[in-house]
């Protein structure tokens, strides 16, 4: 005989774990350290800085 399965249940199961591969893919794709991000700011205020000291008043 077969094992009964509830339906609704399989298919949450399979929605939810396909929303977190996805956040995982996303968090790994998008994702950085606080270390890169405080890195990529410096070298933007840097960049802003250096551009506006070439400004002629």
């Amino acid at each position: 005989m077969s094992k009964v399965v509830n339906l609704n249940k399989v298919r949450k199961s399979r929605a939810r774990d396909e929303k977190r591969r996805e956040g995982d893919a996303n968090a790994a794709r998008h994702g950085l350290s606080k270390a890169q991000k405080d890195l990529a700011k410096a070298r933007a205020e840097k960049a802003r800085r250096d551009l506006d000291g070439h400004e002629v008043e």
